[in-house]
């Protein structure tokens, strides 16, 4: 029997359902084919206007809710039925849900992500496990990042400090360390801003190749007011999203400087992103060689990833895919891996990342019957 999992993964950006079918039946386990479905207009400009209002009728989020679960549903369906691969080959379908709403401080700390997944249980006849975060809440995590663990099982190596940076609307990093413990946290915005920006400007979904950016400038004045945000000084374990990275956010840092040019802004956002993740990596000590292995939407700017391998020349900079991981499906492979050990009652958060009193299995079995 196949010891199939299939991962799938909606992040920050909108842009839709990554899937991922992983084999378990190898050591190390590989991605078996990978896939893409793009988010329904309709849906993404409900969540978009979700995210930015940051409140909506019960009416409409149980209404979104079931239109999550269609769509991951969906995604699964059609994605297997190209593989030839049948609903019974699978063991489980892990899946992240839309986060909405990710709020780790204060009295009452919680992780919102929605999709019905009974939903996608019953219209898949596979197994789900879902709802990851808050368990490694419940015992005293900010429930994020879950992804370290799984960059540990994958990309650890004994011979040198590496950095697994994912940018996705956010970016997080692992760091794995093989004489000590493996951490990892947010670092700040990936392509959250980036994309905003140029959809409220341009009324595109996101800035192919940087190709907006080159033609603008770093202002300097925008780029100090941006990184005088106290969630960079701020001590991991720490974690974030939409919430405070966004376009309110952006127009309060920009309204004491005079009008910019909206393509030296969208300069200034790369330039943001590149700049949160090299102070972060520039606190590493070690004697090891240093690697930095970038995956998500960003590791296909070229702006950021120039700007990272010139901002940290004595670090190994390159793309999951050279390290034989697919950068645009490292996430979705996360959340098969997350549905395996939580299949197999396995341990999958790291307490020295997420804050957790300990490890844990994480997430809720939705059974197929």
């Amino acid at each position: 029997m196949n010891n199939y999992y299939l991962g799938m993964m909606s992040g920050t950006s909108l842009d839709g359902v990554d899937l991922a079918l992983v084999d378990f039946d190898h050591e190390p386990f590989r991605i078996v084919a990978s896939g893409f479905t793009p988010m329904p207009e309709n849906l993404r400009q409900k969540l978009t206007a979700l995210l930015r209002e940051g409140g909506t009728s019960l009416q409409n989020l149980g209404e979104i809710d079931h239109q999550l679960g269609l769509l991951y549903a969906y995604s699964a369906n059609q994605f297997l039925a190209e593989q030839g691969v049948s609903a019974e080959q699978i063991q489980a379908i892990g899946c992240h849900g839309q986060t909405i709403w990710h709020s780790p401080q204060g009295d009452f700390p919680f992780s919102m992500q929605i999709g019905d997944m009974n939903l996608v249980a019953a219209r898949t006849g596979i197994t789900v496990a879902a709802d990851f975060r808050r368990k490694d809440m419940a015992y005293g995590g900010q429930g994020a990042p879950l992804v370290p663990a799984f960059h540990q099982a994958v990309f650890a190596s004994p011979q040198y400090l590496t950095v697994v940076l994912n940018i996705g609307g956010i970016s997080n990093i692992s760091i794995l360390n093989s004489h000590a413990v493996t951490t990892g946290y947010d670092v700040g915005p990936g392509n959250a801003l980036l994309d905003g920006w140029i959809e409220q400007h341009l009324g595109l979904r996101y800035d192919k190749n940087g190709e907006w950016a080159k033609t603008g400038k770093v202002n300097q004045a925008l780029l100090t007011a941006l990184l005088d945000e106290p969630f960079f000084r701020q001590p991991a374990p720490k974690s974030t999203g939409r919430e405070l990275f966004n376009l309110r956010w952006l127009a309060k840092k920009q309204e004491n400087l005079t009008t910019l040019s909206p393509r030296d802004v969208q300069r200034t956002l790369v330039e943001l992103t590149v700049q949160s993740i090299v102070q972060e990596l520039n606190r590493i000590r070690t004697s090891l060689p240093c690697r930095l292995l970038v995956c998500g939407g960003g590791a296909h700017n070229p702006l950021i990833m120039q700007g990272l391998k010139t901002a940290l020349p004595h670090w190994q900079t390159a793309v999951t895919t050279e390290y034989g991981m697919d950068a645009d499906y490292v996430e979705a492979a996360a959340f098969a891996w997350l549905a395996y050990c939580r299949m197999n009652r396995l341990p999958s958060n790291l307490p020295a990342v997420t804050g957790a009193q300990s490890a844990v299995s994480l997430g809720v079995i939705y059974p197929k019957e």
